[in-house]
């Protein structure tokens, strides 16, 4: 694996019409702003070859609501990445086995959180970016780690919706 890029789910509605909390689907805003972020990736070259989705309903539409800027990309959906911790995710990661190229996760927070924080600290970054990444990681928040040849992972990037013309926020 070249590089990693965690992404955070859109909006979504607050509460599901049936099914709790793993069945809340992505808000219009929510839609919106994945495709502003997906676009700004895509933009930048940033696309990935594999996608690891998460089963909750938001996690999936916004996989849907991006795809079409990643007409190259595999995605795979995972139920253990529904609301999993750091570890959980990295070790998901790890088992997809991606010999090259560029995996990205699209789950939730706190664990997308937790899991861009532990590889930024652990390594170079431009303090900038950090800096954002330390603030917030609101919905339609993606950050990208390029990955050296030993596996040790250096931010790049955290692209904002926001940043791009939409609304962001959790």
């Amino acid at each position: 694996m070249d590089r990693l890029i965690l992404m955070r789910h859109g909006k979504a509605e607050r509460h599901a019409a049936q099914g709790g909390d793993f069945e809340r689907a992505l808000a219009e805003r929510g839609r919106q702003d994945v495709a502003l972020i997906a676009s700004a990736l895509a933009s930048e070259g940033l696309s990935p070859d594999l996608v690891l989705v998460s089963a909750a309903r938001r996690t999936r539409e916004t996989w849907e609501a991006a795809a079409g800027a990643f007409p190259g990309a595999t995605a795979e959906v995972l139920r253990n990445l529904y609301h999993a911790e750091a570890q959980e995710v990295l070790a998901a990661v790890r088992e997809a086995d991606a010999p090259a190229g560029t995996v990205m996760v699209v789950g939730h927070n706190p664990g997308l959180h937790d899991l861009s924080l532990r590889l930024a600290m652990g390594s170079p970054a431009d303090p900038a970016e950090l800096s954002k990444l330390r603030g917030r990681f609101p919905t339609a928040t993606a950050a990208i780690f390029d990955i050296d040849a030993s596996g040790a992972p250096r931010l790049a990037r955290v692209f904002y919706a926001s940043e791009h013309g939409g609304h962001g926020g959790e």
